[in-house]
């Protein structure tokens, strides 16, 4: 193993503390327990959204702290979820006086422990909704979750929550608006090699030279199924049917194209994948009114790549171009 890091078992607090000096004029950095909120936070009079899970996934989910998209982030362990105790305070934080919504990867223990948060911030007289994310059609039923997993397609979710409080949507608004993102958005992802967790030391799962694994989890979970290597455009056919299909686009629809990296992969090669699936996209009759190509819900140095669509309408499209200020995602 060959990483930029000193002890393994300070990974996670030395790299947000790092982030936290890189970008102070967006977020402050709370040490113990961790959490990172708007530097200009709690913002009166507006719903707070607060997001998090295991570290691992970066700019998941601090990179997406900032105007016009959440209001806390939660980092745990790396590919472990955070406690309710570090949950409870960062709800309380983004607390603007209208209730904090929780946007939730489905996975058993942020689902678990976000409910536990709740419940703690509720009993200081804090309003908050869930809403749990769960876009990616490769699996039910993983090693992590009961159902499927919440996976690139979170990003969606926060981006267009954000801009619904930000707008003044009360906070059982901003959960229907972010509950639509969810019932409106697929994902499905590749892995060509693992990436290796620090205190592991090891690589999550083998592949050889010759393999790829289809529809992986963000944490290395088996996908689908293990075939041989293939072309960019094969493996992105595989990767496109299955989200289309799902989602069920019908004639004449509007999309937002997602490719995601997992965080080892070139932006050149994402382009390749993003051209393919766009092609898959525009045959099946929808057009292409969105795009977002980048490494932005990553599992460390994973290889591979996820392709998300998101079924878009006018009010959801407005929302997505709505302004954002956050180190990862700004417009």
């Amino acid at each position: 193993m060959k990483k930029l890091i000193n002890d393994p078992a300070r990974v996670v607090d030395e790299s947000v503390e790092g982030f936290g000096w890189a970008h102070a004029d967006l977020v402050t950095v709370h040490r113990d327990p961790l959490y990172v909120v708007r530097a200009d936070g709690p913002v009166q009079g507006k719903v707070g959204l607060v997001s998090g899970g295991g570290s691992g996934h970066e700019p998941l989910h601090a990179g997406f702290v900032g105007a016009g998209m959440l209001d806390a982030a939660v980092p745990g362990a790396m590919f472990t979820s955070p406690t309710p105790d570090a949950i409870a305070p960062a709800t309380l934080a983004a607390d603007g006086g209208r209730g904090v919504l929780h946007i939730v990867k489905n996975y058993t223990g942020d689902v678990l422990n976000f409910e536990t948060a709740a419940e703690l911030a509720e009993a200081d007289d804090v309003e908050v909704r869930t809403v749990v994310v769960n876009d990616d059609v490769a699996v039910e039923d993983s090693l992590y979750t009961a159902g499927r997993r919440g996976v690139a397609g979170t990003l969606c979710v926060e981006k267009i929550a954000g801009a619904a409080a930000d707008r003044g949507d009360d906070l059982a608004g901003v959960a229907a608006v972010a509950e639509r993102v969810n019932a409106n958005v697929r994902s499905m992802g590749v892995a060509l090699a693992a990436g290796t967790v620090p205190h592991a030391g090891v690589p999550s799962f083998d592949l050889t030279e010759s393999e790829i694994e289809i529809g992986i989890g963000i944490h290395g979970e088996p996908g689908r199924r293990r075939v041989p290597m293939a072309s960019a455009d094969e493996i992105t056919e595989q990767l496109t049917g299955p989200v289309l299909q799902d989602l069920g686009l019908g004639e004449g629809e509007q999309v937002l194209l997602f490719v995601n990296g997992m965080g080892g992969t070139p932006l050149s090669e994402l382009y390749v994948v993003y051209r393919r699936a766009r092609q898959l996209v525009e045959a099946a009759g929808a057009s292409v009114a969105r795009s977002l190509v980048g490494s932005y819900v990553t599992s460390l140095e994973m290889q591979g790549a996820s392709v998300t669509v998101l079924r878009l309408d006018e009010e959801l499209t407005a929302l997505w171009d709505a302004p954002v200020r956050t180190a990862a995602l700004r417009w």
